[in-house]
């Protein structure tokens, strides 16, 4: 059987903060960037964290998404945190 993968890109400060530049996990029990968040906040408690408890932005192959947004195989998620300016 084939594995279905997602790639997952983290940017800015959460790519330190996770102490991660990208993952690939199986899609298989995913439906959408909602399940993905799940899923990343079970590795450990700073992911649990950082999923649950900050604000971050999503997007789906370059294009922002909601945490409803269906994924399907294939699809880079990229996570990152709101930016400010001034």
């Amino acid at each position: 059987m084939k594995n279905s993968m997602l790639k997952i890109v983290f940017f800015a400060a959460l790519r330190e903060q996770l102490n991660c530049h990208e993952l690939s996990i199986n899609i298989e029990g995913l439906h959408t960037i909602s399940d993905i968040k799940k899923l990343l906040a079970n590795k450990d408690k700073n992911w649990q964290h950082t999923f649950n408890n900050m604000p971050l932005f999503c997007a789906v192959n370059h294009e922002m998404v909601d945490n409803e947004h269906k994924i399907k195989e294939g699809d880079e998620i990229a996570f990152f945190p709101p930016v400010t300016g001034g």
